[in-house]
């Protein structure tokens, strides 16, 4: 999901956020947050509505569902 890559990336940058902290904050690996971002790992539903929620935004905005 190339969009949805770019989206998380966008967004964490946006905030001055580093993949660390998005991992800490949701309870998940700092790997699984550089591959999301990489484009190497699909996130999970769960973890879909956890980013979601973290940034604010809906789940369809980061799946590049609507803008």
């Amino acid at each position: 999901m190339k969009i949805f890559s770019e989206r998380l990336l966008e967004l964490r940058r946006e905030r001055g956020l580093s993949q660390a902290t998005v991992a800490r904050d949701l309870s998940v690996s700092l790997g699984i947050v550089c591959y999301w971002e990489r484009n190497k790992s699909d996130p999970t539903a769960s973890n879909i509505a956890k980013l979601a929620r973290y940034f604010n935004v809906s789940s369809d905005f980061l799946l590049g569902l609507a803008e």
